[in-house]
């Protein structure tokens, strides 16, 4: 599939509207007012929950692979989840993670 520039700036001029309309309603329109605390408690989990659905595609189609499932990627990321429940550190899971990754890599390839 190929898009003509026209296509090109299109969508890239309607991402950045929406991502500009989409802020703007969060700190223009509501910026100076207090939100309910259950919203609050819910804006708390979004990085918590961006994250898996931007890493889950990488790992179970890997664009390295051409999409089939790689068993370096998935021990890492079961090393990656188990470092993260037993450290409870970002650091040491990141580290620990990338690691494992390697290690595997050069023990499988």
């Amino acid at each position: 599939m190929s898009f003509s520039t026209a296509q090109i700036w299109t969508i890239i001029i309607g991402l950045g509207l929406g991502s500009y309309l989409l802020r703007l309603s969060f700190l223009g329109i509501i910026g100076n007012r207090d939100l309910p605390e259950w919203v609050l408690r819910h804006l708390r989990y979004t990085a918590v929950a961006v994250m898996p659905g931007m890493i889950t595609p990488l790992i179970l189609f890997p664009q390295a692979t051409d999409g089939t499932l790689d068993p370096v990627r998935l021990g890492a990321a079961a090393a990656t989840i188990a470092i993260s429940f037993l450290t409870r550190n970002a650091t040491l899971t990141i580290f620990g993670g990338a690691a494992v990754l390697f290690a595997l890599h050069f023990a499988i390839h």
